[in-house]
């Protein structure tokens, strides 16, 4: 009765539902609200993948390094490997500890006492009647016992446990490492976007400009003051601009797509860059400060100098091998007949292992160990050339590139000034616009010479952060925002 009142209450919510579905259509579909759409799409396996949203997304510098160090695929690639590092260091760390067991077991058993060559008529001599005495017995038996075992002495073991902790150490510096690569990725990526951004703007406005003076070259010919070879000219600067534009409206799309893919997000997925392009004088280190810095701080080194400490702890464990070891095992439970009397029974072993003939094997293990040490400070010592190395490329290219944008700010002034006094003196009739066109392509480069030096000026300072191991957290800084 219960099952059929509950069928009766669904049929009565779905008439209901197919009712107010029918009213609702009958008002029109478009009183209806648009159904919310997920941003992010879930697959089996806790894979998310994310979806472009039907409006365009706010993106600042500071919010894409951030979504970068999130979302990026090397970032995720580097977490699990220090999970990894993590897990393995749990499972050497356990032979260490004591392992405790606890167990139960319940027996039948049904022995043939015949088949074991056991006689009946052998218990006459006993006074004990033969037919009284089964040949086949059961047995049920109950056991619990718990199971200990520790390493008493074992310092291989020991020194493999502090090896695992210094992988710890590196992988957390290979993780940082990857976030500055991640960093300087991003940052460049979206500072190349702005350069492009920029040169779109400046190309449209002398689109715009070539617009101006096309009609006046144009008009210029209808008034019969002007020649034919004049809106010729005008023309095919106008339409070599419009070809400009299109060329930097290209490079600037495909640049938010790489950006996109940095970031995790889709790869049509349309962005708004609402930062500009920062110009701010750095105010240069030191070369021995900027040494003294790289060495305390860049991860690379750090990683290197964690796994030389790693390979170092493995030495010793080789070393110790010959060495004997002593360990303990036991247990303790209680055993008897289910429904009877259980009697406690335990057992307690100690053991002591000297290894003799191994020679071999172990002078081939400490080989391979030496071998590391020397190759992890070998690497070590070249890492810190190459660091200095770095540090002076940046340097320089820090301060040329920087003298670069002073020199073509003042080209641009210079142009914008010269394409004035032109355009004044082809609209007054004094000269015809082939001055003016040749301004516009002096100004156009000076234009585009500005973009790309800003660029190379702002990238440079985030080289030699990177190179110094700060940019992750000292790109603002250098950029001076």
């Amino acid at each position: 009765m219960g099952n059929c009142s509950t069928r009766a209450g669904v049929w009565a919510a779905a008439f209901l539902c197919c009712g107010l579905a029918a009213s609702t259509s009958a008002q029109g579909k478009d009183d209806l609200p648009q159904a919310p759409v997920p941003n992010a799409l879930k697959l089996p396996g806790g894979v998310a993948v994310q979806r472009p949203t039907p409006w365009a997304f706010p993106l600042g510098l500071d919010d894409a390094i951030d979504r970068g160090e999130k979302h990026n695929l090397q970032m995720l690639l580097v977490i699990q490997n220090e999970r990894i590092v993590g897990g393995e260091l749990l499972t050497v760390k356990n032979n260490l500890l004591p392992s405790l067991t606890a167990s139960g077991a319940l027996e039948a058993q049904q022995i043939n006492l015949a088949a074991l060559g056991f006689k009946g008529t052998s218990l006459a001599e006993f006074g004990i009647d033969p037919a009284t005495f089964p040949t086949i017995v059961k047995v049920n038996t109950a056991e619990a016992q718990i199971s200990l075992t520790q390493q008493l002495f074992n310092l291989p073991a020991y020194y493999l446990y502090r090896s695992a902790q210094k992988a710890t150490v590196a992988a957390n510096f290979s993780t940082l490492n990857v976030q500055g690569g991640v960093t300087l990725g991003v940052g460049t990526q979206y500072l190349l976007a702005l350069a492009d951004a920029s040169l779109i703007e400046n190309a449209r406005a002398l689109e715009k400009a070539d617009q101006v003076a096309y009609q006046q070259a144009k008009d210029s010919h209808d008034a019969g003051v002007g020649t034919n070879l004049d809106v010729l000219r005008a023309q095919v600067q106008l339409q070599t601009q419009q070809q400009a534009v299109i060329n930097s409206e290209n490079a600037f799309a495909k640049d938010k797509i790489a950006l996109n893919r940095m970031i995790g997000l889709p790869v049509d997925q349309e962005i708004t860059l609402t930062d500009t392009a920062p110009y701010a004088e750095f105010a240069e280190l030191p070369l021995t400060d900027a040494m003294r810095l790289a060495f305390q701080r860049r991860k690379d080194l750090l990683s290197l100098q964690a796994q030389l400490d790693v390979a170092i702890q493995a030495q010793k464990a080789v070393k110790t091998e010959r060495l004997p070891t002593l360990a303990f095992d036991g247990y303790y439970g209680v055993l008897g007949q289910v429904g009877t009397f259980y009697h406690g029974v335990f057992a307690a072993t100690g053991k002591i292992s000297v290894p003799v003939f191994q020679e071999g094997q172990l002078r081939g293990e400490g080989e391979v160990a030496q071998a590391q040490v020397i190759a992890l400070r070998q690497q070590i010592e070249s890492l810190k050339v190459s660091i200095e190395w770095q540090i002076r490329s940046a340097m320089l290219d820090v301060q040329s590139s920087n003298e670069l944008v002073k020199v073509a700010k003042s080209n641009v002034d210079l142009a914008t000034q010269e394409l004035r006094d032109a355009s004044d003196r082809f609209a007054a009739g004094v000269d015809d616009n082939l001055p003016v066109v040749q301004a516009q392509a002096v100004l156009a480069q000076a234009q585009s010479r500005l973009v790309q030096t800003l660029y190379q000026y702002n990238q440079s300072k985030l080289t030699l952060a990177r190179n110094t191991g700060v940019v992750e957290s000292q790109y603002k800084v250098y950029l001076g925002r």
